[in-house]
């Protein structure tokens, strides 16, 4: 902690505040990322070609929607940009009335739809809402009652267009289905969540705070302190960074100019631990880069690295160069931190469709590589994809496919600390490695409150087997791999999955949904049949002002 305040301090003497307005950003599981999606693609517009760096900031998000003609969009997509415009007020240009509610509770709450308690007056803007979640579960073969409870709220804030903030707080119970419990007793940790206790014997309890304040330094900078999750990438999945496991402590420093955009994260994490009441937890350290490089009005490449360490308990000050390759800072340390470096592309065609993809090598060597012996040490990631939006001309029915290949002991690394996990979590792809995964996603918006979608995610993944390392876990030292040659995607206990789930979701309110979903998912173990697992989930739930609990891995 302290070493982020530390560079937060630097970070202010080195860029004195002054009046550049600022932004707060889009929250995770922001309702309106597939209306973002599709107009990036039919406008093919730089101004949300840096979206793929999540969230994304509502000012520059509002300005892009200000431009587009409403009667250009579809009755549904015309919709949900009224919906994104009154969701993001204190940037909306020009007269607001038009968005008041007809009916305001007492006069002071709901003014708007979208917020039940709003202040926007000179130098100060408010806005706070509750957030609830009320879901059961029935699963096949499960005699117990599943459910999610949560309850809180969540705010943000500008003082003087200087100081932003926001903050999201709730207190959460959830029983999951059996293979999520399956993934708590293997991996030490609810995921998503962090510290947890028992609830009612069978389920689990935690809390999930989170929180940053922004401020720019220049109408090209903005600085981010926060605790709080990132995205990097296009995908579904990703191969750099997700949002799957717990939040963490970070500074992020954002520089956007001409046709750039430059990240360092530097963020604060916990190593892979076992819970022994209450004591005070290690501490590990990641710094990375994301350069955006928006190459053509439809093309963006992106270039990444990281750099995951372990010290005790203090930052290695040299990780604090913005420039130049962490690789070669590694190096000259001694080589003893885990190093990553990666690419990625974005390219909208023909106003309808998205081609991305990205590539992460945690290790490298050529002469390995054309040797063709399957070499333990060429550890990378590799994603393809792609979208479609109005596929046959039907409006608002989009779809994605995308196919993620990890080999063996990717993200891993000799000691239990610079692997590339949090909390006991994978920081980027929820499977670990060793596995080939595709994704396919339907997504259909007949009418503007109504939204139906139909995902299905099938895998290959090579297991542990008798206490032996073959690589798909991040948390297993790589030392202790049985063989250094012959190593293939799969290699191990061999099992095969498949998760297919319908959804139907129906706003009822502003930001107040009812949500009903069917899943199957099935695992198989051929050589295990205690692993090997069928299960048939029905879900009803009531949600508002927050993302879907989602149990898609």
């Amino acid at each position: 902690m302290q070493v982020i305040k530390r560079l937060l301090y630097t970070a202010c003497l080195s860029f004195p505040v002054v009046g550049f307005s600022q932004s707060t950003l889009l929250p995770q599981g922001y309702k309106h990322q597939p209306l973002m999606d599709r107009l990036e693609i039919m406008y093919r517009d730089s101004a949300l070609s840096l979206q793929h760096i999540k969230p994304y900031d509502r000012k520059g998000w509002v300005k892009f929607l200000e431009t587009i003609p409403e009667e250009e969009l579809s009755r549904v997509d015309a919709h949900n940009r009224r919906s994104a415009l009154m969701n993001n007020l204190e940037w909306v240009s020009g007269d607001k009335s038009a968005f008041l509610s007809k009916k305001p509770i007492l006069k002071s709450f709901y003014q708007y739809p979208s917020d039940f308690a709003l202040v926007d007056v000179k130098d100060f803007f408010l806005s706070i809402n509750p957030v609830v979640q009320f879901t059961v579960m029935k699963e096949s073969d499960n005699d117990e009652s599943l459910f999610q409870n949560t309850k809180g709220a969540r705010g943000r804030g500008m003082i003087a267009n200087r100081i932003g903030f926001d903050f999201y707080v709730t207190d959460n119970q959830e029983r999951p289905p059996s293979f999520v419990k399956d993934f708590v007793a293997a991996n030490r940790a609810v995921p998503g969540a962090g510290y947890y206790k028992s609830f009612k014997s069978t389920a689990y309890d935690y809390f999930d705070a989170r929180g940053s304040i922004f401020f720019n330094v220049t109408d090209y900078i903005n600085i981010q302190f926060g605790y709080d999750r990132n995205f990097i990438g296009n995908g579904y999945r990703s191969m750099f960074l997700s949002d799957f496991g717990n939040s963490n402590l970070f500074l992020k420093i954002n520089t956007r100019i001409w046709k750039l955009n430059y990240q360092n994260l530097f963020m604060e994490l916990n190593p892979s631990h076992i819970r022994r009441g209450d004591n005070l937890l290690d501490k590990k350290y990641v710094t990375m880069h994301h350069l955006s490089w928006q190459a053509t009005r439809w093309l963006n490449i992106g270039f990444f690295e990281a750099v995951v360490f372990g010290r005790p308990n203090r930052y290695d000050f040299s990780y604090l160069n913005p420039i130049i390759f962490y690789r070669s800072i590694e190096q000259q340390n001694g080589s003893p931190d885990n190093a990553n470096v990666g690419m990625d592309f974005k390219a909208n065609i023909a106003k309808r469709v998205q081609l991305y993809g990205q590539l992460l090598l945690d290790e490298f060597k050529l002469s390995e590589v054309r040797g063709g012996n399957g070499w333990w040490g060429n550890k990378y990631g590799l994603q393809l994809g792609g979208k479609y939006v109005d596929v046959a001309g039907i409006k608002n029915l989009d779809i994605q496919g995308e196919l993620n290949i990890v080999r063996p002991f990717t993200y891993s690394f000799r000691d239990s600390v610079a692997n590339y996990m949090h909390y006991n979590q994978p920081l980027a792809h929820p499977r670990g490695a060793n596995f080939i995964e595709a994704v396919g996603i339907a997504r259909y918006q007949p009418h503007p409150k109504l939204t139906l979608q139909g995902k299905l995610i099938v895998w290959k993944q090579g297991l542990d087997s008798a206490g032996i390392n073959f690589g798909g876990r991040p948390a297993s030292l790589y030392t202790t791999r049985p063989f250094d040659y012959g190593w293939d995607i799969g290699e191990g206990r061999a099992s095969s999955g498949v998760n297919a789930s319908l959804w139907a979701g129906y706003e009822l309110k502003e930001n107040l949904f009812i949500d009903a979903s069917l899943m199957l998912r099935n695992l198989d173990v051929p050589d295990d049949a205690r692993l090997t697992r069928n299960s048939t989930i029905f879900s009803l739930g009531l949600r508002m002002n927050m993302f879907r609990r989602e149990y898609d891995y």
